[in-house]
């Protein structure tokens, strides 16, 4: 598990337009990194409206929102445009990201076991460090929680 008060671990990954994101690009200001198993399905879409929903608070927060999954980045822009999302969705195919973040797990979806993101978001301060680490949320109401960590 990745520890509050550790630095965040770095990752390069390629968004919903096509550039490439660093963590480190972001270094600076309050990060929401959220890792979500798939686009455009009835958990992360309620998700990813909330924290679309909230965008001003997090903006006036001063929080950048980048959302990971191991989408494509097609699957990522089509999500993106039809729930009109505001923050950039990172694709991680190769899983590096997600394991790095030891989301990368065994769980259990409607009575099957296998491996995939278990849905985790992670507080990250202006310095690079976790200053929280949220294994296992529930989509709704999750923004609230993010809300509640940030400072300000």
């Amino acid at each position: 598990m990745v520890e509050e008060g550790a630095l965040a671990p770095e990752f390069e990954l390629v968004a919903d337009d096509g550039t490439t994101v660093r963590l480190s690009d972001f270094r600076g200001s309050p990060v929401v990194l959220y890792f979500y198993p798939k686009d455009d399905t009835p958990g992360c879409t309620r998700q990813a409206c909330e924290l679309r929903d909230a965008y001003g608070e997090y903006e006036r927060r001063g929080a950048v929102i980048l959302g990971v999954s191991p989408d494509d980045e097609g699957s990522h822009r089509r999500f993106k445009e039809k729930f009109a999302l505001p923050f950039a969705l990172l694709s991680d195919p190769d899983k590096e990201a997600a394991q790095a973040y030891d989301v990368w797990r065994e769980r259990t979806v409607a009575g099957e076991t296998s491996l995939g993101v278990v849905r985790s978001t992670f507080v990250i301060d202006p310095e690079g460090r976790v200053a929280k680490a949220l294994y296992g949320v529930a989509p709704d109401g999750h923004s609230d929680t993010v809300l509640a960590a940030l400072p300000g």
